[in-house]
């Protein structure tokens, strides 16, 4: 049986990525969408792919892609994502889903009344030792949890002259670090643990409320921009920082640290449970080593090898034990996933697969820290 058929909107490095692993998969790909005409023929060149649409709407309409990636600009996320929908078109959509709520909840409808699939491209669940984890505390190992701490720190928004898309609210949302960052561990923490949050107090930083974008408009990575006439100063209103308290329902306690003004690093995405039998930890720069700590024998390391790891978690390990596995693996996990569920007509697995409700849960989140920050108190995270 044939897999379904992919299109692309949105041309920047996700928009690669996510082509990656559909060809690996050996998914088609009909072809994709940028921002501009000129994006479309330089990605379309670059990555030997034959299609480019003039127009998302012309993506839309094409009765020969039955999945749509969007890979743009966070504010694009909704409407595009409805588009795709209301055309028939189960959506595969980079965070966060919308820029808020009531969207998210609105898609979610859509997709449902579609009999659509919706999926938010949480990837980094299919780090094949967090899937161990998953299953290790879903099994009874790490008792009941008490602690969690943790937090993904960057270093790609460190100078004044670092500019992207991001940084602009009406492109990348009010939200910043916590959006784009925070959301991945957050999503992380209450997929292993199964705990929800309950309330949070939350502190926001804008470490550098001047930047200085190129006057051309052009994405710049740690550039080294030396010609004021080069540039233009521009105030920054999203957070570079954020350190979060969260309360769960149950009495579980986590403390997140979020950052992209960390010298040195790069993507480091951490977390550490503490449970009444047993402790889990494991970071992104170390992915395929596990820690397990103990009060009363010695602490192990748990090696990314199919044949230490629970049965349950064995199929999120491409290669076997000896072949480190990375950050392209979890997109190619993820999406076998969802296309194996969409060629036999079934629905994604709600306990595996990150839904558009998880995608919906994260904007909760994201709107209880916004009203913590302004508060300077503790906010419940609605329930709708």
């Amino acid at each position: 049986m044939t897999l379904p058929t992919a299109a692309i909107a949105g041309m920047g490095f996700m928009g690669r990525t996510h082509l990656q692993a559909l060809r690996r998969l050996g998914v088609p790909v009909a072809g994709a969408v940028g921002l501009t005409p000129e994006e479309g023929v330089k990605f379309a060149k670059d990555n030997n792919l034959e299609h480019v649409y003039p127009s998302f709407e012309d993506l839309v309409n094409d009765p020969g892609a039955q999945v749509v990636h969007i890979c743009t600009p966070n504010y694009l996320h909704y409407p595009m994502a409805k588009a795709s929908l209301e055309h028939g078109k189960h959506v595969i959509c980079e965070k966060p889903l919308a820029v808020n709520s009531n969207q998210a909840a609105e898609l979610i409808r859509l997709a449902e009344k579609m009999n659509l699939v919706g999926v938010v491209n949480y990837n980094l669940r299919f780090y094949p030792l967090c899937q161990d984890a998953y299953a290790r505390v879903h099994a009874g190992e790490a008792g009941e949890i008490y602690l969690i701490q943790g937090g993904y720190l960057q270093d790609w928004l460190y100078l004044p002259s670092d500019w992207n898309w991001r940084l602009q609210p009406e492109a990348g949302g009010d939200l910043r670090a916590v959006a784009d960052i925070g959301t991945h561990w957050m999503d992380m923490i209450t997929w292993i643990t199964g705990l929800e949050v309950d309330e949070v107090l939350a502190d926001l930083k804008t470490f550098l409320p001047i930047r200085y974008r190129p006057k051309k408009e052009v994405e710049t990575f740690a550039s080294k921009l030396s010609k004021a006439e080069d540039v233009e100063a521009v105030e920054i209103r999203t957070e570079d920082y954020a350190s979060i308290l969260i309360r769960f329902n149950g009495g579980a306690r986590a403390a997140l640290t979020v950052s992209q003004v960390s010298a040195g690093r790069k993507n480091y995405f951490w977390w550490n449970i503490y449970g009444s039998k047993s402790s889990l930890g494991w970071n992104s720069e170390n992915p395929n080593l596990l820690w397990r700590g103990f009060r009363e024998k010695p602490n192990e390391i748990i090696l990314k090898d199919p044949s230490l790891m629970l049965p349950e978690a064995r199929f999120a390990s491409v290669f076997p034990g000896g072949h480190s596995e990375g950050y392209p693996d979890t997109f190619y996990v993820l999406f076998q996933n969802v296309y194996k569920a969409i060629q036999a007509g079934k629905s994604v697995s709600k306990g595996m697969v990150p839904t558009f409700t998880d995608g919906y849960k994260e904007l909760l989140f994201c709107e209880a820290i916004q009203e913590s920050s302004r508060q300077r108190s503790w906010v419940k995270v609605q329930r709708n």
